[in-house]
């Protein structure tokens, strides 16, 4: 663990890979640091925003220092279903590079729990990590110039939903009725750090 000084109102924590972030965030997002008032979690970091007024930076990295994440612990944030329609152009491709047929790719997808370790790419896109390693596939060598908004894919250890139109390499399984990204709702963002999803075969 690195403890880096963020401006004058962060912290940032570097960390060796994304389990140990989401330990980490599952322990501090339960109990936050007094004066703490955002967390954001990324592939190998955590940054901790504070108020300059409440607490300072030295309080802050002993509180990260004495914190005891336990390993394999994913945080908690709230549950939510997203219904999905399994018919992405890249459904038949996943199967091939999974050893799994269409079917067992869908069942596989509903059949976990995923947790959004943290955002990016884009307002509203969450990177979604689950508990079976069945479905980890390799982005597309040609990347799409178009992805429509709702599409659902995979790449990586990850699972997303596609919050707009945007180019994107990932492989798409199929598309969901959901809104990623709204801004007239609070938050705009469906998938926020921390939130638990299920997916359903609509």
């Amino acid at each position: 663990m690195k403890l880096f000084p963020c401006a004058d109102q962060g912290l940032l924590v570097e960390l060796d890979d994304l389990d140990q972030v989401l330990a980490l965030y599952a322990e501090l997002v339960d109990a936050p640091p007094d004066g703490i008032v955002d967390l954001v979690p990324a592939a190998n970091t955590l940054l901790l925003r504070m108020d300059p007024a409440r607490t300072d930076l030295h309080q802050v990295a002993k509180a990260v220092l004495e914190a005891k994440p336990r390993p394999g612990t994913r945080p908690d944030v709230g549950h939510i279903e997203i219904p999905v329609t399994y018919d992405g152009e890249d459904l038949a491709e996943v199967g091939r590079l999974t050893g799994l047929d269409e079917r067992a790719v869908i069942e596989a997808h509903t059949g976990q729990e995923w947790t959004v370790a943290f955002c990016g790419f884009s307002p509203g896109f969450g990177y979604l990590v689950g508990t079976d390693d069945r479905l980890h596939v390799p982005r597309r060598d040609n990347p799409r110039t178009k992805v429509p908004a709702g599409a659902v894919a995979l790449a990586g250890e990850f699972t997303g939903v596609y919050p707009r139109e945007s180019p994107g390499g990932w492989q798409l399984i199929g598309h969901t009725s959901a809104e990623a990204w709204n801004l007239d709702r609070e938050p705009p963002a469906l998938l926020v750090p921390g939130i638990r999803v299920r997916f359903v075969e609509v």
